[in-house]
């Protein structure tokens, strides 16, 4: 097998045994992205000198056995909203086209503890807002399936890397299923862990209260050990929560015999395509014949969630982005006359329209006379969608449905109508609302080739049983799927 045909634990349990040695792999990895990036553009910026430093000093610490990992010497990619000291940070904006953070982020440090070797910073809608990373400053991203057509977003650049083979797995962050809609698209494997399971310190923030940092990788395998390697209790993020139980992996076990699963009708109405239902109740048909229970039920206010997500998120943006300024670090218009004019100008040239529509409608909802009309009632609003879910999750041990409501459209079609681009992450919103965590994984393909992903959704810390249920499902035998 070649060395880019790996998942991550192959490629690691080959370094450690000495077959493949850290310099080969990432110099493989780096001619891949060399070859690749002309068509895929999943990258801001690739560190190829730091890199190869990097797997040299890796290297030597396996020799000498201080590195024993399960993820020692294997390259990754990191989304470009992870702070990373010393290497260009951007967010796909504009405003921040030359920032160097002075730290890196602490999901990075645990990687690094871990042995990996970080190969750049990968491509984004800009601060996270978008669903096809068509909106960064930096160019757009293609889906490897098909160059026609958007990866999704706004992790984009992490999972059409992992797809295109230009990185063994990659760091994402999940908003608003920002890793696992674009995972869907790609036809790659990701995971958004229970909010407060990895730190956010050097996540430059989009939404604070909905934000997470997760793993995209090829396999449910590889996401559940990077899950494992990044998962760390950290006092630096005050929403940061102490978990005893972080052996992620322990829950790759292929068996599901009684385990209750859940559709939700909501899920399966008007607005899904039917090549993507399909896929879905195909693939819950085989978990049904490994065992699982699965039927459908009424979640409920599942069409409240769109407008509840955008504003709460919205208004976050609005507060967390005012924080640039053009004073101390990114960009700084040239021309310009006095302080106030000074922000506008830097502001004006340095975000593009979506940010500038999401800080509009973030200020406005959270302005005199509209605070309690639509902030406050959104707020009320999730608290009513999480005692949704816990109701669900009394009967359920996971809840399934599509990640998606249709494949990845082609490139140029979302951001034509932004409103159908909102509604696109209908499946996906609720999840971060209520701080549960989820998780998606390729179940076939649509007629055009395109990938359709499945989403498996569990209660708060309880990540095992949908690694589970999806580690099942992907080692059964799913011809004609």
């Amino acid at each position: 097998m070649s060395i880019l045909k790996m998942t991550a634990l192959e490629l690691g349990r080959k370094i450690r045994s000495g077959d493949i040695t850290v310099p080969e792999a990432t110099q493989a990895v780096l001619e891949r992205i060399r070859t690749q990036e002309p068509a895929i553009h999943a990258y801001v910026t690739v560190d190829e000198e730091g890199a190869l430093k990097r797997a040299a000093q890796v290297q030597a610490r396996i020799q000498d056995r201080t590195l024993v990992s399960p993820l020692a010497g294997v390259p990754v990619a990191i989304k470009d909203n992870l702070c990373t000291k010393g290497l260009r940070t951007t967010c796909g904006s504009n405003i921040l086209y030359n920032f160097a953070p002075t730290y890196t982020a602490e999901a990075v440090l645990n990687l690094e503890k871990a042995g990996a070797v970080v190969l750049g910073k990968t491509n984004m809608d800009e601060f996270a807002m978008g669903s096809t990373t068509e909106t960064s400053a930096f160019g757009v991203t293609r889906n490897p399936r098909n160059t026609d057509h958007v990866p999704g977003g706004s992790s984009g650049g992490s999972c059409a890397a992992v797809a295109a083979g230009e990185c063994f797995y990659a760091l994402g962050s999940d908003t608003g299923g920002s890793i696992r809609q674009p995972s869907a698209f790609c036809g790659v494997t990701g995971i958004k862990p229970t909010y407060g399971t990895v730190s956010r310190y050097g996540l430059i923030a989009y939404g604070s209260s909905l934000d997470q940092v997760g793993p995209v990788a090829k396999n449910v395998s590889d996401c559940a050990a990077v899950l494992e390697a990044i998962a760390s209790y950290d006092k630096k993020d005050s929403t940061s929560i102490p978990r005893k139980d972080l052996d992620f992996t322990s829950a790759l076990v292929d068996d599901v015999k009684g385990m209750k699963i859940g559709i939700p009708r909501d899920y399966l109405g008007e607005g899904l395509d039917h090549e993507v239902r399909e896929g879905v109740m195909r693939a819950a048909g085989v978990l049904k014949d490994r065992g699982a229970v699965v039927e459908e039920f009424d979640l409920s206010l599942v069409e409240y969630a769109i407008p509840a997500y955008y504003v709460i998120a919205s208004a976050e943006a609005s507060s967390n982005l005012s924080r640039f300024d053009g004073v101390k670090y990114g960009l700084r218009a040239k021309e310009y006359e006095g302080l106030h004019q000074m922000y506008k100008k830097s502001r004006s040239e340095g975000f593009g329209p979506e940010v500038k529509r999401r800080i509009m409608l973030g200020s406005f909802v959270l302005s005199s006379g509209y605070y309690d009309a639509y902030y406050l009632k959104a707020l009320r609003t999730k608290a009513l969608i999480k005692q949704a879910f816990d109701k669900a999750f009394r009967d359920y041990d996971v809840i399934l449905g599509p990640a998606a409501p249709t494949t990845a459209p082609k490139l140029g079609e979302s951001l034509k109508d932004p409103l159908k681009m909102y509604l696109g992450d209908i499946y996906t919103v609720s999840v971060n609302l209520a701080g549960i965590p989820a998780m998606t994984v390729p179940c076939g393909t649509d007629s055009g080739g395109l990938p359709i992903g499945l989403q498996l959704m569990g209660d708060c810390f309880q990540e095992k049983k949908i690694i589970r249920a999806a580690y099942t499902f992907e080692q059964t035998d799913r011809e004609g799927i």
